[in-house]
């Protein structure tokens, strides 16, 4: 990429001023500002020209000339060791990078199966995810009846909103057990459906009563 700052600390090194360079390319000092200043770039010819009058090979106003011309330096084997090299530091520089994780206390147990016991293990396991969200449960999901949207083994994100609109995926208590479904609401109670079409719907009558724990928000797979 064409440097600017190349160019200019070329031009001071010679003390020559930016007019007599415009003159000497027959263009407007304006049109030279804006090269050294990064807002346009010469084309082949006047990079050329530059190239001439200030006595230098056209590659030296690239940012990374002094690489390039070190890299064009070396035998062949050389050049090998060095790409070997710059890459080993590289990885070394991402790797030093610290990466954030955020803790999540992981307590209940739903089901995106046949349900499972609401509470029924009040212990937690600590878990992290690399994003910090809202919310109020978080849960293990057991069970491929969600996937591909909430994949077994994932931790789905609850918020205590109740009952929102029908399609919405909730965790909902009925008859002792908890599920992770898509609810619909009827006349007579709550339609829990599944995303994986090889598992039947499920209804909960009202007489039951069934309970809405929340809205599942988000889900991730926790970091190792």
């Amino acid at each position: 990429m064409f440097s600017g700052k190349r160019l200019r600390q070329r031009r001071e090194e010679l003390k020559m001023s930016q007019a007599e360079i415009a003159r000497a390319l027959q263009i407007s000092r304006t049109s030279y500002f804006n090269w050294e200043n990064n807002k346009t770039q010469p084309n082949e010819a006047n990079l050329n020209n530059l190239a001439e009058i200030l006595r230098v090979d056209p590659l030296y106003f690239q940012e990374d000339y002094e690489l390039i011309t070190l890299y064009h330096q070396l035998h062949p084997t050389n050049q090998q060791k060095f790409v070997y090299y710059g890459q080993t530091l590289l990885n070394t520089q991402i790797s030093d990078i610290p990466e954030t994780f955020y803790e999540y206390h992981v307590y209940e147990k739903l089901s995106a199966g046949a349900g499972y016991g609401y509470l029924e293990d009040r212990s937690y396991d600590v878990v992290y995810h690399d994003e910090e969200k809202e919310y109020d449960l978080a849960s293990w999901v057991y069970g491929d009846s969600m996937e591909p949207n909430y994949p077994n083994g994932s931790v789905v994100l609850i918020r205590d909103t109740g009952f929102d609109y029908d399609g919405g995926v909730y965790a909902v208590e009925w008859d002792g057990q908890t599920y992770l479904k898509r609810v619909y609401r009827e006349e007579e109670g709550l339609r829990l459906v599944s995303y994986n079409s090889k598992y039947q719907d499920k209804f909960a009558p009202y007489r039951e009563e069934p309970r809405v724990i929340g809205q599942a928000i988000d889900y991730f797979i926790p970091k190792e």
